[in-house]
């Protein structure tokens, strides 16, 4: 175990999502079996006696390539000369609330940690923003961390391709590894837009595949839309265990790149691809060499039915971007 730590800051470090995350960063599921890790857990005063237990069963786990546990309240003490920032912490939705609600909520928050990543972290740190509304989450934190570059921040739209590549697999009773390059574009909110017309199934398009139009353009789109408030609705609580997989999902490609082939949905900021506008936070398909350098997939034919729904979740990006403009530097 020769190599440097990696240095890693998971915010909301007490709550449902980390709990369900932490090992896997901790063992080496995510940065590999042969990268020491330095984890520092941020949440906030009140939650410190929980997090204090949460430290204790990582101790208890005896994983080798955990080299240092830091708890702490302070956001500068947590963000400091670290690689990867793991945003997970923000007030919950809850169940009836749309995302939009929390977007004053959450603002605040997204600000100052914004701010504190732009004075102490790297300037090569990769920022994955989770706490919702993501991308707008995204969006206000990017814009107050102007000495990082943009492509270093990204938000959580890979639970929405887990979700959707889920579904098609159980409809076609294949293996979840035999679905690839289903899109999420836009929004991880109810307007998202799980798009299968490029995607394939043990090497047959699934639209070619599954041969049922109407539950591809109808039924599927509005499960995966839904799928967040359905387990609110089931469990009371928002998805913790399968968020939680979607991060490390997301974050070993982030860090090792994509197959051959394959793409990924990841919310970044446009450049203006397909017509989205830029500026927004948006989910494109990315592919990611192993420098860990993300590039939007190019060139990809759009119907005029998926237009409709592109912009339509672009739309509603634009909506919550003027609706936190109070909380984003001015571009420059």
């Amino acid at each position: 175990m020769s190599e440097s730590a990696l240095h890693v800051c998971i915010t909301g470090a007490a709550g449902q999502i980390a709990y369900s995350l932490l090992y896997s960063v901790a063992k080496g599921d995510v940065f590999g079996q042969n990268k020491p890790i330095v984890l520092y857990l941020l949440d906030i005063p009140p939650m410190m006696e929980a997090l204090k237990g949460v430290v204790m069963e990582l101790d208890d786990c005896a994983l080798p390539l955990l080299q240092k546990v830091v708890a702490t309240s302070d956001r500068k003490e947590a963000f400091t000369n670290i690689d990867v920032a793991i945003l997970v912490g923000a007030m919950p939705r809850k169940q009836g609330m749309e995302r939009k609600d929390l977007l004053s909520a959450n603002g605040k928050i997204f600000v100052e940690q914004g701010e504190c990543l732009n004075e102490v972290a790297k300037k090569t740190v990769k920022v994955l923003v989770v706490g919702n509304p993501a991308n707008t989450n995204a969006l206000i934190t990017h814009s107050n961390a102007p000495s990082i570059p943009a492509k270093n921040f990204t938000c959580l739209t890979r639970l929405d391709q887990n979700r959707a590549t889920s579904q098609i697999a159980s409809r076609l009773g294949k293996r979840i590894d035999e679905v690839s390059n289903i899109i999420i574009w836009g929004n991880h909110s109810s307007t998202q837009y799980p798009d299968v017309n490029h995607g394939v199934v043990a090497g047959t398009p699934i639209r070619d595949a599954l041969k049922d139009d109407n539950y591809l353009n109808g039924e599927f789109i509005t499960t995966v839309q839904k799928r967040g408030a359905a387990i609110i609705a089931a469990r009371k609580l928002s998805s913790a265990m399968s968020a939680a997989k979607a991060i490390c999902d997301h974050m070993r490609d982030w860090y090792f790149g994509t197959s051959e082939g394959k793409w990924v949905s990841m919310g970044v900021v446009s450049d203006g691809s397909y017509d989205i506008p830029e500026g927004i936070v948006y989910s494109f398909p990315v592919t990611i060499d192993s420098n860990g350098e993300w590039s939007i997939v190019q060139g990809l034919s759009i119907s005029d039915f998926s237009r409709e729904k592109m912009v339509a979740t672009a739309n509603e990006l634009r909506e919550e971007k003027e609706a936190v403009s109070k909380y984003l530097k001015p571009e420059k």
